[in-house]
C-alpha cells in the first residue's frame, strides 16, 4: 500500500515487495522438495505392477517391497531403503548449502 502511494507500478510491486516477501517460503519448500526427489509415487506404480512390466516399472520402493516382503530378504531391503533415505538427506544438505550460499534463507 505504501508503494502504491509512492507511485510504484504493478511490476515494481511484484519485483520489490511480493517476490522478496515469499522467498523464505519458496526456499524452504525447494529444500524440502529435494528430499523427496527419489520418491516416484509408490502407490501409483504398485497398483499397476505385474510380471509383464516389472523390468521397466521397477523403482527403488517397489524393489524394496519385492525383496523384503515377497522374497523375505528383510536385511537387504532395509539396507536399500536406508541408502535411499541417506541419499535423500544428502540432497537436502546440499540444497540447503546451495540456498545459504546464494540467499540468506535456509533450514538452519
Amino acid at each position: 500500500e505504501a508503494a502504491e502511494i509512492d507511485g510504484a507500478t504493478r511490476f515494481q510491486n511484484v519485483i520489490y515487495i511480493t517476490i522478496p516477501s515469499i522467498m523464505p517460503t519458496v526456499t524452504i519448500m525447494f529444500i524440502l522438495g529435494m528430499g523427496g526427489i527419489l520418491n516416484a509415487g509408490f502407490d501409483q506404480i504398485f497398483n499397476l505392477y505385474n510380471e509383464a512390466v516389472m523390468s521397466v516399472a521397477d523403482i527403488i520402493d517397489t524393489y524394496v517391497y519385492r525383496r523384503g516382503l515377497v522374497e523375505m530378504d528383510y536385511s537387504f531391503s532395509t539396507a536399500v531403503g536406508l541408502f535411499k533415505n541417506v541419499v535423500g538427506f544428502a540432497f537436502v544438505l546440499a540444497t540447503n548449502a546451495f540456498a545459504r550460499r546464494f540467499s540468506e534463507y535456509g533450514l538452519w
